[in-house]
């Protein structure tokens, strides 16, 4: 039976799989340590997709004396070929005994398969230790695997007073340095960066991650809503110098190959559907899901995220909020749109953590739809 003193095992596997954060894509991040005696023996975490996986290197780092050991690992072992060999074939030849897995792998190719190949061959495998943080790890994973779109984290920047800019439209800068490096972080760790074409001509946003203290630091996709192909060309996304690609959302009624955009290299126009006169966000990720976008940092304004929320399509938030108070009847917030006619038909956030950013108060939760 799994124990207390066991705790720390998987708490190692897990740390070890968040090394690599924003690395995996379109893969889980996946930690494992092998335990004999009560020593740690071996360990490893899966670096990126096409790597071996985490299991691999923490068996290979055991060697002979993984026989007859307890590996710890963060998702259940997968047992199907893909860009790597099954890892439930390595546990077996490395004559593990027993396997303590997190929680089970939503991939519809091992969904279970992996621990059911362990115990027909006889290894014991106990499932759950630490599941609920390693499934909150890999959230993205799961909701790319079981929803078939990609996990959409909406983060914004207000005042005291609920602006995200000045009457004026104004907006440098609304939180503090340290924010703002924060911002970038979580840039570097998702898949791409979605904004609408109100931010594009308001703020001429680069969409860039500028993190110059770190060596592997790289921009994510840049997404542009644009339903109508407003964005000029001499947009500063396009001057970034960034060799990050820019999909444009837009119409699928527009002639986009008539737009000056479309020969902007690294651009690619993605006509979609239409829902309420704009681009049907369900249909835009969609299309991302199919190319394998796992994680969605939405960063637009209050148009944007009003939509989103009203398509249920976010599923964190990250809010900022800045001690300033800057007023104004005009000055926009988060969350535009028509808004909603009554209190009790708001989208809840169940809030999660509250941490101060400098100066800045940063609120992590995730909304609460009604069915």
């Amino acid at each position: 039976m799994l124990n207390e003193h066991e705790m720390k095992y998987m708490v190692r596997a897990l740390d070890l799989a968040a090394i690599a954060r924003g690395r995996t894509s379109p893969n889980p991040m996946v930690g494992a340590v092998v335990v004999k005696d009560g020593e740690v023996i071996g360990e490893g975490y899966h670096p990126r997709a096409g790597d071996p996986h985490a299991e691999v290197f923490a068996l290979a780092a055991a060697g002979e004396a993984a026989r007859n050991a307890d590996l710890y690992v963060t998702l259940e072992p997968c047992c199907h070929y893909g860009r790597t060999p099954p890892c439930s074939k390595k546990i077996l030849g490395a004559g593990i005994r027993r396997t303590v897995v997190a929680t089970l792998d939503p991939n519809p190719l091992v969904a279970g398969k992996g621990v059911a190949e362990l115990r027909a061959a006889g290894v014991m495998v106990e499932v759950g230790l630490r599941g609920d943080e390693a499934r909150r790890l890999n959230e993205a994973f799961f909701t790319y695997m079981t929803k078939r779109r990609p996990f959409v984290t909406s983060k914004w920047a207000m005042t005291l007073d609920g602006k995200t800019a000045c009457a004026s439209g104004d907006s440098r800068w609304v939180s503090g340095v340290i924010s703002r490096k924060w911002v970038h972080e979580l840039r570097d760790e998702v898949d791409a960066i979605m904004v609408g074409i109100g931010t594009v001509l308001t703020d001429d946003p680069e969409l860039t991650t500028r993190l110059p203290e770190k060596n592997d630091s790289r921009d994510p996709i840049r997404i542009i809503v644009d339903s109508h192909l407003r964005t000029p060309p001499e947009a500063r996304l396009f001057k970034s110098g960034s060799k990050s690609p820019t999909w444009i959302a837009c119409l699928d009624s527009i002639e986009f190959t008539k737009s000056p955009l479309h020969s902007i290299p690294n651009v690619q126009i993605l006509p979609l559907s239409s829902k309420e006169g704009r681009v049907d966000l369900d249909a835009l990720l969609s299309t991302l899901w199919k190319r394998k976008i796992n994680h969605v940092l939405l960063e637009g304004g209050g148009t944007l995220n009003y939509t989103a929320f009203s398509q249920q399509i976010i599923d964190k938030v990250y809010c900022l909020i800045a001690p300033k108070i800057v007023g104004g009847a005009q000055a926009l917030s988060p969350v535009g749109g028509d808004g909603l006619s009554k209190m009790s038909n708001a989208w809840n956030i169940d809030v999660q953590q509250v941490v101060w950013l400098g100066e800045d108060m940063l609120v992590k939760g995730y909304p609460i739809y009604s069915k």
